[in-house]
């Protein structure tokens, strides 16, 4: 048997976010953001029809939720605070209930011994400000900058962890590439632009935070997926794979720690034609106000071979033009999510940025396996008995702690999530939680098998196998 230590005070806990736990309560005062108003457009795009007002109802139950916390070892937790709930048209008025509804949330955890880190925006975009153009419009960073400052007000003396996005590449993604969520555009000129809206407001955020002089830190959450070339003595391939990590890894990564854009993803920007509009001052604006801890969110590897199939000349330019997407034979699937499960994956990130991004202060922010239908799995106890969640969490923790044992300097592992919780266009077709939520019984919460195993494993501080 094998005892896997962690560091001292080891970071354990989960990661949430506030548009897909909060849902909504009438006479909250929440504004609209892009999912409550795609939802009452076209709610058949959503699973079961089910949108974000019925998300896990965390804003009237949080006091009950940080108790099933308690229970499930957490120490830390990462949640966002939603724009369109505090400033509900994006600018202007602030809601003074969503002030009074995050002050007892945050005290919440804090009394019972859990950190709150806490996210200002993950792809909940006010409404108001999409209809202006969302992240097209220079407008809209300037209305962030603001955001931020006035949540570092409100409560930057209790949030000692703060984040300026989660995953920003997904609305570059989702909405402007690949037409996955609203606006469902592709359009990669205005995805460049969007990206580098993101990059830009993030660099403000974290300027405001430090002039502020707040006792704290301020970092960004990034989903990297490592890419893997079909061979790595093929030097098409690997140049292949190189090209997918500039624009799907480094496009946040670099400028986020080291202040400037890979320049592999600049110079086609350039010879394609569409590079952002760019201010005087913004690119020292970023170079100067990078990140103080990164946040690691990974799930699955890419893996890239050198293009062979024809480029759509139709219907482009696009990220795979440079590059096509290969299935490895024999790779391991969650065959609900459609992902690879590729452990290793994590080991090869936290390598990464030790070996090229000065060996910043990082933490595995998600990690997590969905499944559906976990009913099946409940046993005479009324428990569900999630030991595929054990092992998956279990195989990832290994490498990570390798990682570390090299010299790595990863401070802690959120699971993805808490409590199951609604995922956008699924909604809650795959359950992802350490905590049950029964939809049909006003939301009941049952802790799983992982949930008490998690408990164990943060009051030892080690996983022995």
């Amino acid at each position: 048997m094998t005892n896997y230590q962690f560091p001292a005070h080891f970071w354990w806990g989960s990661a949430a976010s506030g548009p897909q736990t909060e849902g909504c309560v009438s006479g909250d005062g929440k504004g609209e953001n892009i999912f409550d108003y795609w939802y009452s457009k076209e709610p058949e795009k959503f699973f079961n029809q089910v949108g974000p007002g019925k998300a896990s109802q965390v804003y009237t139950k949080y006091k009950e939720d940080v108790q099933l916390m308690k229970q499930t070892g957490h120490n830390s937790f990462r949640t966002s605070i939603q724009w369109s709930r505090l400033i509900p048209e994006g600018i202007g008025e602030v809601n003074p209930k969503a002030v009074e509804f995050y002050h007892s949330y945050f005290d919440e955890l804090i009394e019972n011994g859990i950190e709150p880190f806490v996210n200002l925006y993950h792809c909940d975009m006010p409404m108001a400000l999409q209809e202006k153009g969302g992240w097209l419009n220079r407008e809209t960073v300037e209305a962030y900058e603001r955001y931020a400052k006035i949540c570092f007000e409100l409560f930057g003396t209790k949030v000692k962890k703060w984040f300026t996005h989660n995953e920003p590449i997904v609305p570059v993604e989702a909405g402007y590439l690949y037409r996955w969520h609203y606006p469902e555009e592709s359009d990669m000129k205005q995805a460049v632009q969007i990206g580098y809206h993101e990059a830009l407001a993030s660099a403000l955020a974290v300027k405001a935070y430090h002039e502020m002089e707040l006792e704290g830190q301020i970092g960004i959450i990034l989903n990297l997926t490592p890419s893997y070339p079909r061979d790595e003595k093929n030097p098409e391939d690997v140049k292949a794979a190189a090209i997918a990590d500039a624009f799907f890894n480094r496009s946040f990564l670099d400028p986020a720690v080291k202040g400037e854009f890979p320049q592999e993803l600049v110079a086609i920007v350039k010879e394609l034609g569409i590079m952002p509009a760019i201010n005087e001052g913004d690119l020292t604006i970023i170079k100067e106000n990078t990140i103080d801890l990164l946040g690691i969110n990974y799930y699955q590897p890419r893996r890239v071979k050198a293009k062979e199939t024809p480029i759509d000349q139709e219907n482009g330019p696009m990220p795979e033009d440079y590059f096509d997407n290969y299935q490895m034979p024999g790779r391991k699937m969650n065959p609900y999510r459609g992902w690879e499960i590729y452990e290793k994956g994590i080991y090869d990130i936290l390598v990464n940025v030790r070996e090229n991004y000065g060996n910043i202060e990082c933490f595995i922010s998600e990690n997590g396996m969905g499944v559906e239908n976990e009913a099946r799995f409940i046993k005479e106890d009324g428990m569900i008995h999630d030991d595929y969640r054990i092992e998956f969490v279990q195989e990832h923790l290994k490498y990570v702690h390798q990682a570390i044992q090299e010299g790595s300097n990863c401070l802690g592992y959120h699971m993805w999530t808490c409590m199951d919780n609604w995922s956008w266009t699924n909604a809650y077709k795959n359950r992802y939680g350490f905590i049950s939520v029964d939809l049909s019984n006003d939301g009941k919460r049952t802790i799983k098998k992982s949930g008490y195993w998690f408990k164990e494993l943060s009051d030892k501080n080690e996983m022995i196998l």
